[in-house]
């Protein structure tokens, strides 16, 4: 049986719950590999409306169990917030496993990102402010604190202490800011303790034991493939590894254990933050998408930043991460459009490319090669298979996928979890 690797193909807001919902009945795991609560999944259930921000979103499903892995920052009292949240409206989250080696966010992680931030003034990145890269920085500098740190009050107050020793200088002397107590800290922590210890265990272990069983396990990407830490807009990007190499180091298991790369990609773009985005719209096209996509951030509320399709992006993302099928996710948005732009390649100056320039100055002055497609203005909501679709969208979703790099095994056709047209099984 497969370990799959569901990942996000754009900056983000692909609708990666929806396909983690499409494929849960048939998964045993559910695992989050990076990131933490600076990005969210909305899932429709019935009528329901689940938004997750540090929770797999596989925690919806019953039998399924959701892990938090190694490569995964925790905000415990975010984490807890969501657990109650969702046991409120009846949802079991006894199954949640922990990894004892994820690294935990602290009242001054926190504190130094909504600082920093400001601090920079128009070199804003366009952080959440909610502490995840001075986070993963401890992480880098080996000062941070990991999960098993909480159950030895010792070792956890050494930590805490060599952490905000040089902290509480830059928080006084750069920024004007009063310094953060030991005690403050530890003690925070210390809070969950009980209610920690049945989740947090070797998350690693737990993996491998799974997939030598047989068992199905989804590695499920926050944030996304043009935000990777690494392969993404830096410095405008994450502060982790959001693509399929992120699975493995950020869970612990072995390459050669995945089977399938699932990329999760909009029948437009978006992106939230600062950055380059070749094919962002600032007409009345980008409002159309933004207010008939309910483009706003499901963590931030922030309103989202839209383009039509970038095929290069595709590309690039297909490569990248090894995708084996795509999911194209919002088809229905697109309703109602007369002609619908794609971008082909881009133009820096004057120069035509075809792939994703290496060069941040080529990448932030590329200008769109776009193609127009015709439109549909027929309600494409109750499709079920590809033969349900106006011929003009089964032409502009063939022609996506003939220009991005891998097959389209689903196509998202409303906001309902069985709004969905699947043309091949993901896990076979």
């Amino acid at each position: 049986m497969p370990a799959v690797v569901l990942i996000g193909a754009q900056w983000g807001d692909e609708g990666k719950g929806k396909a983690t919902d499409l494929l849960s009945s048939r998964l045993d795991y559910v695992v989050k590999f990076n990131g933490g609560n600076n990005a969210g999944h909305t899932v429709v259930v019935g009528d329901e409306k689940y938004a997750l921000h540090l929770l797999p979103s596989g925690i919806l499903t019953p039998g399924v169990t959701p892990v938090i892995a190694n490569g995964v920052v925790v905000d415990i009292e975010v984490l807890f917030e969501e657990i109650e949240g969702l046991e409120s409206r009846g949802v079991d989250t006894s199954q949640l496993k922990i990894s004892a080696n994820a690294h935990v966010i602290t009242q001054y992680h926190r504190t130094l990102d909504k600082v920093t931030e400001r601090f920079l003034g128009k070199r804003q990145i366009g952080t959440t402010g909610r502490g995840i890269g001075p986070s993963y920085a401890d992480k880098i500098n080996r000062v941070g604190i990991r999960m098993q740190d909480l159950f030895d009050e010792n070792i956890l107050r050494q930590k805490v202490e060599g952490a905000l020793d040089q902290k509480n200088h830059l928080l006084v002397k750069v920024y004007n800011r009063r310094a953060i107590g030991v005690d403050e800290i530890v003690d925070d922590l210390l809070g969950y303790v009980d209610r920690l210890r049945p989740m947090v265990t070797d998350t690693s272990l737990l993996l491998h034991r799974a997939l030598e069983a047989g068992e199905t396990v989804l590695f499920e990407g926050g944030q996304a493939t043009m935000l990777d830490v690494d392969h993404g807009t830096y410095p405008f990007v994450t502060s982790s590894n959001a693509t399929s190499g992120g699975a493995v180091t950020g869970s612990g298991i072995a390459p050669n254990r995945i089977d399938r790369v699932i990329g999760i990609v909009k029948a437009y773009t978006t992106r939230v933050g600062s950055g380059p985005f070749p094919t962002e719209l600032f007409d009345e096209w980008g409002e159309f998408l933004a207010d008939k996509g309910h483009e706003f951030g499901t963590t931030t509320g922030r309103r989202r930043r839209t383009g039509w399709y970038d095929a290069p992006i595709a590309r690039y993302t297909a490569r990248v991460n090894g995708v084996t099928d795509f999911v194209l996710t919002k088809l229905d948005v697109l309703t109602g459009i007369d002609r619908i732009p794609v971008a082909v390649a881009y133009d820096v100056d004057g120069v035509i490319m075809e792939e994703v320039p290496v060069s941040q100055s080529d990448f932030h002055h590329a200008k769109p090669v776009y193609e127009e497609f015709p439109g549909w203005t027929e309600d494409i909501s109750g499709a079920r298979s590809f033969d349900d679709l106006p011929p003009n969208a089964q032409s502009y979703v063939r022609e996506l996928e003939a220009m991005s790099g891998a097959r389209f095994s689903a196509i998202g056709v409303g906001p309902g979890r069985d709004e969905i047209v699947q043309l091949h099984d993901l896990l076979d």
